[in-house]
């Protein structure tokens, strides 16, 4: 091969290196050529059209200077007109000639030239090879009308020739029209200029306008030039008879005398019905399409009101409500408006609401995208005080609507980036898109979190639902029934906040601890302080424990009616001298009236002096049986600084520890268990929490409960022996925010004892579910499938869950079913009994309280009141209140669980006993709390026997009687091959039932077998179901405790009273294992 360094030749001198450093300065002497672009602009002509057309600003200069001379024509027409004596006679010379002074002839010659020069520059420099359609245009005809014979009779006077040439009539006022011309160009170019869209509705009203002024002047000065020869009108009368022909009224006392001036009218009426009703249509057309799109919200408005924007895919009319009710429930927010944002068309339904005055002042209805640029400024996005997006939770592809979501949220931060942004996400695993977002509501983490505490803590949904709505706790107030008035009253109570030292209710306590400051509050105001958060810290604490003490610059939140700003105080002497008789209140249940008016809210009592006074002590030792020596229970008070050793951070209320462990279950129980993170997040996002854990991780095969593997042959719940009742899932799929789900029941802070098996199932036929151990699992949680949540219908997306939830209603009537719905209307069907009279009764009671305007007219749904039933759509409050109460995010998250402060207590439940009733008040229950554990109760959770009909009751004893004795036979028969059963059980490897009948109907048996506990199952089944539940939230300090009360806690950290090193805190949580209070603690 040929050497091809030798081929290559060497550089020549100018391209040393030394010239390469220095500059070569033989570049200069190079061929080259500079090249020039777009030298066709540079022509004369070019040059032209860029300073008449193309340029905008200067184009809009010339195109006002023209309209300008129009109206200046115009004026000098009427001028001369009022200047001019009217001559006798009828003569026809007085058509074509009239009296014109010199110096208005000059001025009128004048504006002609420079009209007529600009017209024909304009015509060259837009001419295109036509000049018979420049020439044919009409404005450049009327030109020359009204231009030519003034420029002829310059040249004739200056010549001499015909001096009275000057006094030839010429239609100036012809010129109105060519105005109009100029002003819609003008307009057209303003837009332009100033880089906005014009409104077409603007456009086309100033074109309506415009044309009907031309018209009207047009007939007057041809009706008064016209009538020279006959009543020699003046201005003001052809005025009033244009005014009077237009309008059809007609009175005859002006009427045209010449055949001219009639035909002129005939013309221009002729010329009216053409091309008005043509302008009209065109404006009603554009009139109906604003109303579909919903127009623009004017800049003027935004810069001198305030406005939110809703965003939206598609806006129903549930959603509007629950948004619009919510948003104006607060006073401030009574003078804002709310921009909507839709892509779709607004609904008939949404139409007819947004018609209402009350709605039509404040709602204003965009039809856009939130990714077009123009549509956020027609909504004036940049002056907005917050956007809310929400994402479309009907669709089936909810990942897609997260997608959706993310994309207007960016649009909308890009294009106001100071805008507050309050997002609303489908899926966990999308939320990190939306981190820059001031405040975001995960649906799934909330929805699965909330189903996992409903499972330890009865009711949870409901207890945050009330807590988020607004409402003033008048619902129920009407009704006969005690319970919901009680129920409807505490709903009212939500969350709010103050400053320590500028609150009347917690001044007073600076420098005390926090549990003394919530009792004593409760007691004098009736207020439940939760928790606060220090001036320089944006961590909320929830119930930080007797050891945290207040600081006057602290923010506090407690629950209470209303607000401290909005309310009264009054001392106990006043309220005596106001409420004379008492005596109308005498149950062990019903309230006093201090104490009604103290949870109204509307005046805060001093409770100090009441009758129900916090003693301690023998005051409140239970009476002694005979000879028998029991324990005389106290209450200890509540002290202003903690001591170490009065804090019982291991014990619930006891005097001493309820540990039933034994050394080998607690030894056997810390070798399976242990507390740590978390190793691995299932999604971007999610907080770790402190939780239970298995020393080693179980291979994917053994997690399957219905197929043998390897390492175990169990093939359904039974045969795993589980000490505890199941908690059993079933969904539609295992997604990520299942783990929302599990972390709440794996919290560290839950004894092992009582950890319950999870059981996902993600079908749900009868073999199924008996596989998983329907039969003596504790809840049965029901998720909400995708796959059914989009519906021809909308408020059947639900009904294939309320079917299925309905037959394990009717198949196990003792099992405590937790169920997620679409549409909260659809509540009502849930455990659904056709002729059940009390169920009628509160299906009236709702449509009252719907028809008083209330926001929870479901809220006394038996369903929804025990906790069983709720839907995600209800959460959708929680976004809108975080625009008034920005702490209402961190606080629902802290109380579910789904975040971990260092310091801040969870929430957690206690069950009343009878050894408890000695407490017999909700104050010396809270006092008892606060005192021993530093526990603080928000609510209580009753349970009541339903009354029921004979019929019904007659009804529910034969199908318990049915039950019972088909159960007894299938146990007569099971009993025959129980040995056998068990002897084979290990060695079946198959997984389908529908291969073994026997297998199956074994299933059956021993499900049939298992759901009945004697006597006892009868009456639980009856309990069930003539029962009912509801939630007291804040009760008053003398509510009366009853058997079975759950009381809802606030309970400490446990890990706050601990070394802050991490290895004595990782080896001290393992020593408070057995330390874990229980939920039916006694007292």
């Amino acid at each position: 091969m040929v050497d091809l360094e030798s081929e290559v030749p060497p550089l020549p001198p100018r391209y040393r290196f030394r010239d390469l450093l220095l500059g070569d300065q033989g570049w200069q002497n190079d061929d080259r050529v500079q090249v020039e672009f777009y030298m066709n602009e540079n022509t004369f002509k070019e040059r032209l059209k860029l300073f008449f057309i193309k340029n905008q600003r200067s184009s809009l200069r010339i195109r006002l200077f023209n309209f300008s001379l129009k109206l200046l024509s115009c004026l000098l027409y009427i001028i001369r007109v009022l200047l001019e004596n009217p001559s006798q006679g009828n003569e026809w010379s007085h058509i074509f000639w009239v009296n014109r002074s010199l110096p208005l002839w000059g001025l009128q010659v004048s504006v002609a030239l420079i009209s007529l020069f600009e017209t024909i520059l304009l015509g060259y420099l837009s001419y295109k090879g036509n000049i018979w359609e420049q020439i044919l245009r009409i404005p450049f005809i009327l030109e020359i009308i009204n231009a030519v014979p003034f420029i002829i009779s310059f040249r004739f006077v200056l010549q001499i020739f015909w001096p009275s040439l000057r006094n030839l009539f010429v239609p100036v006022f012809l010129n109105c029209w060519l105005a109009k011309h100029a002003l819609e160009n003008m307009i057209n170019d303003l837009h332009r200029a100033i880089q906005r869209t014009q409104s077409a509705m603007f456009n086309q009203v100033l074109i309506l306008i415009s044309t009907l002024l031309c018209l009207i002047f047009t007939c007057i000065c041809g009706i008064q030039h016209l009538e020279r020869i006959g009543k020699k009108l003046n201005l003001f009368d052809s005025l009033y008879f244009c005014i009077v022909t237009f309008s059809t009224v007609g009175f005859g006392d002006v009427t045209p005398e010449t055949w001219s001036s009639k035909l002129f009218v005939v013309a221009m009426i002729c010329v009216a019905l053409v091309v008005l009703p043509i302008q009209f249509e065109q404006l009603a057309y554009l009139w109906m399409e604003r109303q579909k799109s919903g127009g623009n919200y004017s800049r003027h408005r935004a810069q001198t009101e305030k406005h939110v924007v809703l965003c939206v895919s598609s806006l129903k009319i549930d959603l509007l409500m629950d948004f619009l009710n919510e948003f104006y429930a607060h006073p401030r927010l009574q003078d804002y408006y709310v921009v909507i944002l839709c892509p779709t068309e607004m609904d008939v339904q949404v139409r007819r609401v947004l018609q209402i005055p009350m709605w039509s002042q404040r709602v204003i209805y965009l039809q856009g995208s939130a990714l077009k640029d123009q549509d956020l400024l027609r909504a004036k996005m940049d002056d907005a005080e917050a956007c809310f997006i929400l994402s479309s939770r009907c669709e089936v592809d909810r990942t897609s609507s997260d997608h959706q979501t993310i994309l207007r949220a960016w649009a909308v931060k890009d294009f106001a980036p100071n805008c507050p942004l309050y997002v609303q996400i489908l899926k966990p695993e999308n939320k990190f898109h939306i981190k820059f977002a001031d405040h975001v509501v995960c649906e799934e983490e909330f929805k699965y979190a909330m189903l996992a505490l409903n499972c330890i803590c009865p009711a949870t949904s409901t207890l945050i639902t009330l807590l988020v709505h607004t409402s003033r706790g008048q619902e129920g107030q009407q009704s006969p029934e005690q319970w919901q008035k009680m129920y409807g009253r505490c709903s009212g109570n939500e969350v709010y906040h103050i400053v320590l030292e500028e609150s009347t209710f917690f001044a007073e306590y600076e420098g005390k601890s926090f549990t003394y400051a919530s009792f004593h509050a409760h007691k004098k105001f009736g207020v439940c302080l939760i928790g606060v958060r220090r001036e320089d810290n944006k961590n909320i604490l929830l119930n930080p424990g007797p050891r945290y003490i207040m600081n006057s610059t602290d923010i506090c939140f407690y629950i209470n009616i209303t607000k401290e700003e909005n309310s009264a105080f009054k001392n106990q002497d006043q309220q005596r001298k106001s409420n004379v008789s008492r005596s109308f209140y005498h149950g062990p249940s019903r309230l006093p009236v201090h104490s009604i008016i103290a949870s109204m809210g509307t005046v805060a009592i001093d409770l100090q002096d009441t009758s129900c006074r916090s003693a301690s002590g023998p005051t409140l030792s239970l009476p002694t049986e005979g000879s028998k020596e029991i324990r005389r229970p106290s209450i200890a008070p509540v002290l202003e600084v903690a001591d170490t050793s009065s804090i019982q951070t291991c014990d619930l209320l006891s005097d001493q520890s309820e540990d039933e462990t034994t050394p080998d279950e607690e030894m056997s129980s810390n070798l399976e268990y242990a507390k740590g993170y978390p190793p691995y997040s299932p999604y971007i996002g999610s907080s770790p929490t402190f939780c239970h854990l298995l020393h080693e991780k179980v291979p994917f095969c053994c997690l399957r409960l219905d197929k043998s593997c390897q390492h175990n042959y169990y093939e359904d719940a039974k045969a795993y022996g589980f000490k505890n009742k199941l908690i059993i899932v079933a969904a539609e799929t295992a997604g990520n925010g299942l783990y929302n789900f599990i972390v709440p029941l794996r919290a560290y802070y839950r004894p092992k004892k009582e950890l319950n098996p999870i059981v996902l199932l993600l079908d749900n036929p009868l073999d199924d579910l008996l596989r998983c151990g329907v039969t003596f699992a504790a809840n049965m949680v029901v998720v909400d499938k995708e796959s059914t949540m989009s519906a021809e219908e909308d408020y059947m997306a639900d009904a294939k869950t309320i079917v299925n939830v309905q037959t394990l209603f009717r198949l196990f009537s003792s099992l405590s079913i937790i169920t997620e719905l679409t549409h909260p209307a659809n509540m009502r069907f849930m455990q659904f009994r056709a002729k059940d009279c009390y169920s009628l009764a509160l299906s009236k009671l709702e449509k009252k309280e719907r028809e008083r305007g209330s926001n929870l007219a479901f809220m006394f749904r038996l369903p929804f009141a025990a906790g069983r039933v709720f839907s995600i759509s209800m959460l959708d409050t929680l976004l809108y209140q975080s625009f008034v109460k920005d702490y209402m995010i961190s606080i629902t998250r802290l109380l579910l669980g789904l975040d971990t402060t260092p310091g801040s207590g969870f929430l957690c439940s206690m069950k009343i006993t009878a050894d408890d009733l000695w407490i017999r008040t909700y104050a010396r229950l809270y006092q008892k709390l606060c005192s021993s554990t530093g526990d603080v109760p928000i609510g209580i959770y009753r349970t009541e026997s339903q009354k029921l009909t004979t019929s019904e009751s007659r009804k529910i004893a034969s199908q318990s009687q049915i039950s019972i004795s088909v159960e007894e036979w299938e146990d007569t028969k099971d009993s025959k091959e129980q040995g056998h059963h068990r002897s084979n059980h290990r060695n079946s490897t198959s997984s389908d039932q529908s291969d073994h009948p026997l297998l199956r109907r074994k299933s059956m048996q021993w499900a049939r077998r298992l759901s009945r506990k004697g006597p006892k199952h009868s009456d639980e089944m009856n309990d069930h179901q003539s029962t009912l539940s509801y939630i007291l939230i804040n009760p008053s300090p003398d509510t009366r405790i009853e058997l079975n009360d759950v009381v809802y806690l606030i309970r400490p950290d446990p890990l706050a009273y601990l070394p802050n090193s991490e290895p004595s805190r990782r080896n001290s949580i393992c020593n408070v294992t057995g330390q874990d209070s229980r939920e039916e603690t006694q007292l």
